[in-house]
């Protein structure tokens, strides 16, 4: 892992308004996302690019799988990061949301891209954040952050024994208790329609299993995988177009393993899904189709100072 900065980094947290006196507002071509699909922040925004149609009117920059800088970072965005802070500190990493019109970047803060994705360039598209279902993606969030991720990774440490260890697996395999509990009678996580929820969650489940799984001993991976429901509700997103055609197993694992300074545990030898195999069956569920926008939204996305 990459040192950290002694500098402290700015943080890019502009937000997307709703019209032109908002200074960056939503305008057909003006921004442009830069994003690795093995870095999973950016794949959460990738499917969600998808998942809204977004292609023709925000167009996405692909980087490699894994950083070329020494610092942890992307050296194509470094020009990007200098212009929109003097002299940055830290690495230039994924994900960015640019803006073409002053040539700095807007955001690098993942939830609040995917929020203006959604709320401001996607009208016509899925709700992925209905409002009465606020309190469900808000929680799904939470345990995929703090009760999966942080909990895989302290659980996978090397050096990590006994209570150690087990302490952090049982707030692992708890939400993964209490996910796979929520996805009976239901299709997706947080009820009958796909939301950013699903988004966050097939993300987090296929990091759970082609990175932190290599951590694992060969007992805690069995555990793990000991919840079919879930792992069904895996393979059948990754069925879908939207999540098959950004998914990179191979390239993750050689984010992974170009960064990782950790010890491979037993749990390595087998994964728990196929994805290769999922991304390739056929999909029950396509996208919706893209509604045309209102005259109201319109007229906002095409006016330019």
């Amino acid at each position: 892992m990459s040192a950290t900065p002694s500098t402290p980094v700015p943080a890019f947290r502009g937000r997307i308004g709703r019209d032109a006196r908002s200074g960056h507002y939503a305008v057909p071509h003006r921004y442009r996302l830069h994003l690795s699909l093995s870095c999973p922040s950016s794949l959460r925004i990738a499917v969600t690019h998808h998942l809204l149609g977004l292609a023709d009117v925000l167009p996405v920059t692909l980087l490699p799988a894994a950083p070329d800088a020494a610092d942890g970072g992307y050296t194509a965005l470094r020009p990007l990061y200098d212009a929109s802070a003097h002299q940055y500190p830290g690495p230039a990493s994924v994900p960015v949301l640019s803006d073409g019109w002053t040539g700095r970047i807007v955001s690098t803060h993942a939830p609040d891209i995917l929020r203006d994705l959604a709320l401001r360039f996607g009208e016509g598209g899925p709700e992925l954040y209905p409002r009465e279902l606020g309190a469900e993606i808000d929680e799904v969030a939470r345990l995929c952050e703090t009760s999966i991720h942080e909990a895989a990774q302290h659980a996978g440490e090397l050096g990590i024994e006994g209570d150690g260890h087990e302490a952090p697996l049982g707030v692992l395999l708890g939400a993964l208790d209490s996910l796979e509990r929520g996805l009976t009678g239901r299709r997706y996580i947080a009820g009958d329609r796909l939301t950013a929820a699903d988004v966050h969650l097939w993300v987090t489940l296929v990091q759970l299993d082609t990175v932190h799984r290599w951590h694992l001993d060969a007992g805690a991976v069995h555990q793990v995988a000991d919840h079919p429901r879930l792992w069904a509700y895996a393979q059948r997103l990754t069925a879908h177009p939207a999540f098959a055609a950004h998914l990179d197993a191979d390239g993750i694992a050689r984010r992974h393993h170009a960064r990782c300074r950790g010890r491979e545990a037993a749990g390595a030898a087998m994964p728990i899904v196929d994805w290769e195999a999922a991304r390739c069956a056929p999909a029950e569920t396509r996208p919706a189709a893209r509604q045309p926008r209102t005259p109201a939204a319109t007229e906002a996305r095409t006016a330019r100072p």
